[in-house]
This record gives C-alpha cells, structure tokens and sequence, in this order.
C-alpha cells in the first residue's frame, strides 16, 4: 500500500509540473503574439499617418488636377497607406484572435485589395505617369 501511495504522488506530481509547463508555454506564446501585436499595430500606423502626410488634401478630394506624388515612402511602394493598414488589420487579429475580429480584419483587408484597384482604375485615367510609376513600384511590399 505505501508504494502504491508513492507512486500516486509521483504520477500527481508529475501531472502537475505537466500542466504548469503548458500554462506556462501557452502563457508565454499568448504573450509574445500581443507583444508582436502591437509591434504590427504600431508599425502599420506609421505609412497610415505618414502617408496622409505626404499626399495632404489628396487623400480627401482628389481632383483632376492632382500630380502623382513620387517622394518619400511613395518611391518605394504605391500604396503605404493600405500597406500600413493590413499590418494594422493582422496586428489587431493578433491582440483580440475572437471570431468577430477576425472576420472584420478578414473583411477590411479583402476591402484594401478592392480599394486599390478601384483607386488604380481611377488614376490611371487622371494621372497620364500612373500606369508607368506601377509598372516601376510594386504596390504593398518594398524592394530593397
């Protein structure tokens, strides 16, 4: 009987270091996704504001009379501003993985892809350099 009393409490012993190394991995893998979460949501931010910046009333009321603008983050890809928003989109699924958000960053960043061909469309038509600038820079992802 004392052995078999033994051997429980080393079976319970070991069932609870068991469990406390899986909370503490799943702890700690919960931890570093908010942690790059917010590295996403903090970096897709900067070519959001940044963006707006640079293209100014642009980005509220285009017009015909509107120039393509080549300087800055627009020299190395078309559209920082939606480039910056799906790390925002992939960053908040990070931080709150619930279905509803999930299925809103899903539907936000399908949008992005429309917006920008629409917007393309557009300015191709109004900008006569357009269709040779999209040829030179790629859309979302630099080249370095």
């Amino acid at each position: 009987m004392g052995m078999t009393l033994m051997l429980w409490l080393c079976t319970l012993s070991l069932w609870r270091i068991r469990v406390a190394l899986v909370s503490a991995l799943v702890l700690s893998l919960s931890g570093a996704l908010k942690i790059l979460g917010w590295l996403l949501l903090a970096a897709g931010s900067v070519p959001v504001i940044w963006g707006h910046l640079q293209l100014g009333w642009r980005t509220h009321m285009p017009s015909v009379r509107d120039t393509l603008v080549r300087h800055g983050l627009y020299v190395r890809v078309c559209h920082p501003i939606y480039s910056g928003m799906k790390l925002v989109f992939v960053g908040l699924t990070l931080l709150r993985p619930t279905a509803t958000v999930v299925l809103a960053c899903a539907l936000g960043f399908l949008w992005l892809i429309v917006q920008v061909r629409l917007g393309e469309l557009d300015l191709v038509q109004r900008l006569r350099t357009y269709r040779e600038y999209m040829e030179q820079v790629p859309r979302f992802v630099p080249r370095f």
